[in-house]
């Protein structure tokens, strides 16, 4: 499993934070502050507001819009939606500063981005995880674009947002949250539970990057240690309706565009997990792509490597 500090070197190496470019609505909305899972070296974008869709602490995201120039129509209405699904292995020691930087290069783009924190598995800050939780805290961040919070922020900053151009992009346990999402927003059938069918707003594709998505084999795998298990509440054998749920390969054919990328050589969440849900997918009649890139497991999230740019250009296709 990786270590957190090893993931937020990932964020940081480049420098690729600093210098974000002053934000369209930097002297419009305030951030607050984030606790202790927001550290230096990941900041948040200029021109971003946190917004709670639940009561619980970690049930927020951060809304990023683009700035380019001084004043609110630089910017045109109707932005598409990238929604940021941060990954850790759905544990409490990781958050959503590590979609901090990409959130940062998305907006440079001319694209919002919704970047998700979620209650994860473990003990303190950021608890109460698990299965359906913490697939209904993505699900109800994803539908939380549409209400008046949002709606407000955007307003303020003289814009719209497109939700008919709405995008997932989640590393590693991200991965499998916004595929997830994706089968979720294609009407794809299985056991769910939660949030698992519908939605107020739908994706119209999403980007893995290193995605967990076959949740059998990584339980078999023994993935991050027991993360599976951890998140579902036991194993396979013991909690199949959950695995069914939950398991983007279980809810095959998506129905909506599904990229994913791969580093040839991830040692953390193997190649295989893709490889075999872009085959099951395709089998039973989708349309998922594999691309293979140089590299292991946090390329995919540090901004200026040929991996991220493969992501990022993933992403900027499907919104359309």
């Amino acid at each position: 499993m990786p270590t957190r500090r090893q993931l937020l070197a990932a964020t940081a190496r480049l420098g690729v934070v600093a210098g974000a470019g002053t934000g369209l609505a930097g002297g419009l909305l305030g951030l607050s502050a984030c606790g202790a899972d927001s550290p230096a070296a990941a900041p948040a974008p200029d021109g971003t507001v946190r917004v709670a869709y639940g009561s619980d602490p970690s049930q927020f995201a951060e809304l990023s819009l683009p700035g380019p120039g001084p004043t609110a129509s630089s910017v045109p209405a109707g932005l598409p939606v990238v929604v940021v699904v941060h990954g850790g292995y759905w544990s409490t020691g990781y958050g959503l500063e590590l979609g901090r930087p990409l959130a940062a290069d998305l907006v440079r783009a001319g694209v919002a981005v919704w970047n998700v924190e979620y209650r994860r598995v473990g003990e303190g800050p950021g608890g109460g995880g698990g299965w359906p939780a913490t697939g209904d805290d993505v699900a109800a961040a994803l539908d939380a674009l549409a209400g008046s919070a949002v709606v407000t922020a955007a307003r303020r900053a003289g814009v719209s947002l497109d939700l008919a151009r709405v995008v997932g992009l989640g590393h590693s346990a991200g991965g499998q949250l916004v595929g997830w999402l994706a089968a979720r927003s294609g009407g794809s059938g299985g056991a769910s539970g939660g949030r698992g069918t519908g939605g107020q707003v739908r994706l119209r594709g999403a980007v893995s990057q290193a995605g967990v998505l076959d949740l059998v084999e990584a339980a078999r795998l023994g993935l991050g240690g027991g993360a599976v298990e951890s998140l579902l509440g036991g194993t396979p054998d013991s909690r199949p309706r959950a695995y069914a749920g939950a398991s983007p390969t279980a809810r095959v054919p998506i129905r909506v565009p599904v990229c994913c990328v791969h580093g040839t050589d991830d040692d953390v969440v193997p190649i295989s997990q893709s490889e075999r849900f872009v085959a099951a997918d395709r089998a039973a009649g989708g349309t998922a792509e594999l691309r293979r890139v140089p590299g292991g497991h946090f390329e995919q999230i540090t901004v200026g490597t040929p991996a991220w740019a493969t992501c990022r250009a993933a992403t900027l296709r499907l919104l359309g």
